[in-house]
């Protein structure tokens, strides 16, 4: 990445500050709403994918910290009498559903690292092609108001092994993962709990590209890491706005904007 044009430079800057935002008001997606545009200037995944994975593991620690300290703080007040009206909680609630998520990584891990050795060893515009095709899955659920449900355990399992798969090649199985875990998690615990559940993942995604002597473009994340910073304080005041307001019309626009690009990116690949 050390030969683009400026605005090449700056496209891929902008584009790391939407995956910030989108991951951290979402809880999920930074790499799925991120890649097809990314790939879009530089048509080389494994460019990308280390960048999008240490995010991942700086702010999906942070922000499942910030909800287990915001946690605590809920239960300090709850016991001194001082809670703020609608904001109690009880001494064994946690912001995390840990029994759900080890249930599930208990599905999701063989799936998990069959797809990481399929990403070290296609060529490039094999996974470009996977990934605009799985992207336009998404976008069309999404445009159709439709997203990925389960409700059935056989579903699930296929959900969850698809989406450990999908993670496992290109960090974009959230999609399907958060179809299965929105319906057994409960929502106050949903965000903080997938954050937990993308570290675990992404440790194995960077244990693989180590051991493959994968460059991490470690020189790159002295600008990219501010980016995405800039994003994930965007998408904090997004994400309380999102818990309140109907949001359809927004995944509509963006479900067709990524049709668009994942079709343009499958037509014309970048160079």
């Amino acid at each position: 990445m050390s030969d683009l044009l400026w605005y090449e430079y700056l496209l891929i800057g902008l584009i790391f500050a939407w995956s910030g935002f989108v991951r951290t008001s979402l809880g999920f997606g930074g790499a799925v709403l991120a890649l097809p545009f990314l790939l879009l200037v530089m048509n080389e995944p494994l460019v990308f994918l280390p960048i999008i994975a240490v995010h991942l593991l700086i702010f999906s620690s942070w922000i499942a910290w910030s909800g287990h300290r915001q946690l605590q703080s809920l239960q300090r007040q709850t016991s001194a009498g001082t809670v703020p009206p609608g904001a109690s909680v009880t001494p064994e609630d946690s912001n995390i559903d840990w029994a759900y998520l080890f249930k599930a990584l208990k599905i999701m891990i063989v799936p998990k690292l069959i797809g990481v050795v399929g990403l070290l060893t296609l060529p490039a515009n094999v996974m470009t092609s996977i990934i605009f095709v799985i992207v336009i899955i998404y976008a069309i659920g999404y445009v159709l108001n439709r997203p990925f449900r389960s409700r059935n355990k056989y579903v699930d399992y296929v959900l969850l092994a698809l989406g450990g798969y999908v993670s496992g090649t290109s960090l974009i199985g959230a999609p399907l993962i958060v179809a299965v875990f929105a319906s057994h998690v409960a929502k106050a615990q949903l965000r903080d709990t997938m954050f937990v559940l993308w570290f675990i993942l992404v440790v194995i995604k960077m244990v693989s590209f180590l051991i493959a002597g994968v460059d991490l473009q470690l020189i790159h994340h002295l600008w990219l890491l501010p980016c995405a910073f800039a994003g994930h304080l965007l998408g904090e005041r997004a994400h309380q706005y999102m818990l309140k307001a109907d949001t359809g019309l927004f995944f509509r626009v963006l479900g067709a904007v990524l049709i668009v690009v994942s079709v343009v990116g499958l037509i014309r690949p970048p160079a």
